[in-house]
């Protein structure tokens, strides 16, 4: 994007309205906050759903491979953000993508309300795999569009972008999960439909005073003759790749454990291409080829730190409904609502961690010295939830303060990473890449839990500790050798801070 277009559309978004940041700021806070309650709703019950027997309403699949289902699930739901970002970048624009996005991630979630069975539970995934990789990085890059690149306001605003996504997480838990866990899947997954209506609402009806020129802009526009070829390629591609799935599938060449190793590779192989084709692209200036070789540790770092994060969804789930105590204080505790735990931590921080870095101005840590501390707090979160089964035995329910405290700890990692790492890669991302940069962010995710599909299969009861600690000693190590590179690091991004 021309320096000259960025200024314009800066210009056309209102520059306060929302908390003495641009007023489109509102727009995206809660378009993001009802999209994130439709899908941690869904999230908070969807393993269950799977692995509950038939008898209780579930799918009655294998636990263990629910479990990297679930995994894989949510690699592909982050990869999708390759197509958001490639078609926002080319084609039709961020705007454009976060609505059509929308419209998907409803049906999706209508599908799964329908009671059904496995096929219908995959083409409820489909549908939202797709619709949240044209969703979430795009609504994330127009967040970047309202602030100009040397507004101090800008790492804060992600930090209140950040935790709007994380009020509807810490909402639809409690919300969807209940509903779900104690009446009906079905009626939990319609209730995450109607959340996702509501962000759709929202978008569409304010972005016009609120947003201006963000978000309409094609960055990197095919011509018409290319938008054809384009079109008639991707239908093409889109066709043989069905038939081969439906060959595949019918003569049993793809199986479960296939498409999940198939996955774990393409979530290494895709952010390598990423890398190579923006490095190497004409459009790439000298200065940004040098902070895309900036941007490749944190963009490890960040794969360390969502490989232990996410699994708040898997492993720490089903630690939640068989390893703990659930009967606490007098009352009974659904195993969904661990899964509330990390948005209201960043709820109750996300507001001091943006003052902070204001406070501290120029004189705050550098983006990868926060990394580096995101990453060691990560791996110390995974040591503290071996100690129960260390003092009590893998046998004994477990006082669910321990994950409290997990979560408490991986939550402040989360918030020197996340936020941050959205905003860093909105500045050193190539102009000609700027949507597909920040899809490329979420392939850290993507590439975690394509990992996370493999390494869930080695956890048990018997091999808790070794599991917990083992994962939890490599983030350290880790965190320890980007902290002594960051100054190395810090010189490759040009003067980005």
């Amino acid at each position: 994007m021309l320096e000259s277009k960025k200024q314009e559309i800066v210009a056309s978004v209102p520059q306060t309205g929302f908390f003495g940041h641009p007023k489109g700021l509102f727009t995206l806070f809660f378009t993001e906050f009802w999209e994130r309650f439709s899908y941690y709703g869904m999230r908070a019950i969807l393993v269950f759903y799977m692995y509950y027997e038939v008898t209780k309403g579930g799918l009655g699949i294998d636990q263990s491979l629910a479990l990297s289902i679930m995994s894989i699930y949510g690699s592909l739901v982050y990869m999708s953000g390759i197509i958001g970002g490639w078609l926002a970048d080319r084609i039709f624009g961020t705007s454009r993508a976060v609505f059509y996005g929308g419209i998907l991630i409803m049906l999706g979630h209508i599908v799964l309300a329908v009671p059904g069975s496995v096929p219908m539970f995959f083409i409820s995934m489909v549908l939202i795999v797709l619709g949240t990789g044209l969703l979430k990085p795009n609504v994330s890059s127009i967040v970047g569009e309202i602030y100009s690149p040397e507004d101090n306001r800008r790492d804060a605003g992600f930090s209140i972008f950040y935790m709007g996504i994380n009020l509807g997480g810490f909402l639809a838990p409690l919300v969807v999960g209940t509903i779900g866990m104690q009446y009906n899947f079905h009626l939990g997954f319609a209730l995450a439909a109607v959340g996702m209506f509501l962000g759709l609402t929202v978008f569409v009806t304010t972005k016009k005073g609120n947003l201006g020129l963000a978000g309409t802009l094609v960055t990197n526009p095919m011509a018409p003759e290319q938008k054809k070829k384009g079109y008639t390629l991707i239908l093409v591609a889109a066709i043989v790749v069905i038939i081969l799935l439906v060959i595949a599938i019918t003569t049993g060449l793809l199986t479960f454990k296939r498409f999940i190793s198939l996955v774990g590779i393409l979530g290494v192989l895709i952010p390598t291409l990423y890398f190579i084709v923006m490095y190497n692209s004409s459009k790439t200036t000298a200065t940004e080829r040098s902070r895309i070789i900036a941007y490749i540790p944190l963009f490890i770092a960040a794969v360390m730190f969502w490989a232990i994060e996410e699994q708040g969804s898997t492993i720490l789930a089903n630690y939640a409904d068989q390893r703990t105590q659930l009967d606490f204080a007098g009352i009974h505790i659904s195993p969904a609502w661990f899964q509330s735990l990390n948005p209201l931590f960043i709820i109750c921080f996300a507001p001091v961690f943006a003052w902070i870095w204001v406070k501290l101005g120029n004189r705050q840590p550098t983006i990868p010295t926060k990394f580096a501390i995101g990453l060691f707090l990560a791996g110390l979160s995974f040591l503290v939830i071996l100690l129960p089964a260390y003092f009590g035995g893998s046998q004994s329910l477990v006082n669910p303060l321990w994950l409290v405290l997990s979560y408490f700890i991986v939550v402040i990692g989360e918030l020197c990473l996340s936020p941050v790492g959205l905003s860093a890669t909105t500045k050193l991302a190539p102009a000609a890449f700027s949507a597909q940069t920040m899809s490329l962010w979420f392939l850290s995710n993507a590439a975690a839990q394509a990992l996370n599909a493999q390494i869930v299969k080695f956890y048990t009861p018997e091999t808790e500790m070794q599991y917990f600690g083992v994962i939890g000693v490599a983030a350290l190590v880790l965190s320890f050798i980007l902290f002594m590179l960051s100054r190395k690091i810090q010189g490759f991004m040009k003067g980005i801070r």
